[in-house]
């Protein structure tokens, strides 16, 4: 099968795929949309929310959908790495055995990512980067495809421990999940207070996911559209010529070339799910907010004249 035809094919289960989701998430369209372009750009999210906006509910759909192992992970104060990766233990025979830990699925949740101290979270970060784990000296490779979506709250600070920039770094997208509207809310309550079940279709399959993952590393971009996402984070940085004034008023770091190698890959499956072959800089804008507002670092001038992350990104584009 050309490429072309597995694009028109991928267009066709994306669109599947998000009617079966919308069958139990109401509204929400970024954030569905951002989710599924995160998992075929191979990449990691981090969903911030206040509690009780279905972000557990929309992970758990989704896994049901593409027909992956899920597994939800607590994180708390006393989580300790083996918890999640595993651990050796002796079998009945005195031999030591390694137990995997929940880590090993295609799907982890990671709820309240920052209630869990910098060692776990260190733990949970490496085999995102690596999809792989040591233990006691061996190296385990992860399932594939492999997804982490984390979850934060940001109303409730206490007894957290804040993700630094360089574990940040590491998601592909920092989801902002808002509040829904008046009429969506209404649609909520109704599905939610009744005893009706909703019978979920499996599209996907593992292999399925694995083969639009490559073709979308396989769709071509033009060099002037490459630039531009890359001139785009350079534009961030206050040491950089072509930095702008809003950057050097308020910025105290800028991203990194990962940011500029997601703003690529996510153009091209955002171009994709729009029924274009090749991303433009439309594409690559539409990605930005998402991609660079946990890269950077505002001063605390931009605190202190309420310059929120959002108006600084859409000065810059």
């Amino acid at each position: 099968m050309s490429d072309k035809a597995e694009i028109d094919q991928l267009v066709g289960h994306y669109n599947s795929l998000k009617n079966e989701i919308h069958k139990v998430i109401v509204g929400q369209e970024d954030v569905v949309d951002q989710v599924l372009i995160s998992m075929f750009s191979r990449g990691h999210c981090l969903l911030v929310g206040v509690p009780g906006l279905a972000k557990t509910l929309l992970v758990n759909t989704i896994s049901d959908c593409l027909g992956l192992s899920f597994k939800r992970i607590q994180f708390t104060p006393d989580l300790m790495p083996s918890d999640i990766i595993g651990s050796e233990i002796l079998d009945e025979s005195r031999s030591f055995k390694f137990l995997k830990g929940p880590l090993f699925s295609n799907i982890i949740l990671a709820d309240e990512i920052n209630r869990t101290p910098p060692k776990t979270q260190s733990a949970l970060l490496e085999a995102m980067q690596e999809r792989s784990v040591t233990a006691a000296g061996t190296t385990y490779q992860l399932a594939s495809p492999f997804f982490v979506l984390a979850t934060q709250n940001p109303i409730e600070q206490e007894g957290t421990y804040p993700l630094p920039e360089a574990q940040l770094d590491r998601f592909m997208f920092n989801i902002w999940v808002d509040y829904p509207s008046y009429a969506e809310e209404v649609a909520i309550v109704k599905s939610t207070t009744t005893d009706q079940k909703v019978e979920l279709q499996q599209i996907l399959s593992d292999e399925d996911i694995n083969k639009y993952q490559s073709l979308i590393r396989r769709i071509p971009v033009a060099d002037n559209v490459l630039e531009y996402a890359v001139k785009l984070v350079a534009k961030t940085r206050a040491s950089d010529a072509t930095a702008p004034q809003v950057t050097k008023d308020f910025i105290t770091w800028g991203a990194g070339p990962r940011a500029s190698q997601f703003l690529i890959i996510g153009a091209k499956c955002h171009a994709v799910i729009n029924g274009k072959y090749s991303p433009d800089i439309e594409d690559v804008k539409a990605m930005a907010k998402p991609i660079l507002r946990h890269r950077l670092v505002r001063n605390y001038r931009a605190e202190a004249e309420g310059f929120s992350m959002e108006k600084i990104i859409e000065a810059l584009l």
